[in-house]
């Protein structure tokens, strides 16, 4: 059975580059190096990075045009399409599905939430909350089987730590981003 190509959800945050000028592949991979907060979360090699923006080309989300440029090497420079701004309105907007996909997935939504602004930051951190509780609720009623001394069991405890570790952390993203807003802060400053 031939494999299917699942989309990377993180591959749409790259479409936030492009969302206020077009860039070709090597400016993103530079700015993505060059911001540091985002290198913690997301650590793509630049032909991941090509990869990527080739996927969201052929999807439709991205139009790209050859400039040449003298003696140097063409470079293929890349737009967001009208669908590709629906995309990314999109994927800002909705909280990360599945607890495993947090740790890479939420940090960079939340850089390019704060990029449209504190309101868009807060919405953001609302529904990921909201999604958060909802999992956590899924565990409780859900318990594991077996003795309190059972690996099963302790798995189980440890997915839900996890879940009001990222619930508490939320909050102080929420906490810190309101404090920002009532300072008179631009979005993503610390």
């Amino acid at each position: 059975m031939p494999m299917i190509k699942l989309p990377l959800t993180i591959a749409y945050g790259l479409l936030g580059f492009v969302r206020r000028q077009p860039l070709h592949g090597y400016e993103i991979a530079q700015r993505l190096q060059a911001t540091e907060a985002l290198g913690l979360a997301w650590n793509w090699k630049q032909s991941q990075i090509y990869a990527e923006l080739g996927y969201l080309e052929q999807e439709g989300y991205l139009s790209s045009a050859v400039v040449v440029q003298g003696t140097r090497p063409p470079r293929k420079v890349f737009q967001l399409t009208a669908a590709g701004s629906l995309a990314f309105a999109d994927w800002i907007a909705r909280p990360v599905p599945h607890g495993y996909d947090f740790q890479m997935e939420f940090p960079i939504k939340l850089y390019f939430a704060q990029q449209e602004g504190n309101a868009a930051a807060l919405t953001l951190l609302e529904c990921q909350q909201n999604a958060c509780r909802s999992w956590l609720a899924d565990l409780r009623i859900n318990p594991s089987d077996g003795d309190d001394q059972s690996y099963t069991r302790l798995v189980h405890l440890f997915h839900l730590s996890q879940i009001e570790t990222i619930l508490a952390w939320l909050t102080t993203c929420r906490t810190h981003i309101e404090n920002d807003e009532g300072r008179g802060q631009p979005p993503g400053n610390p």
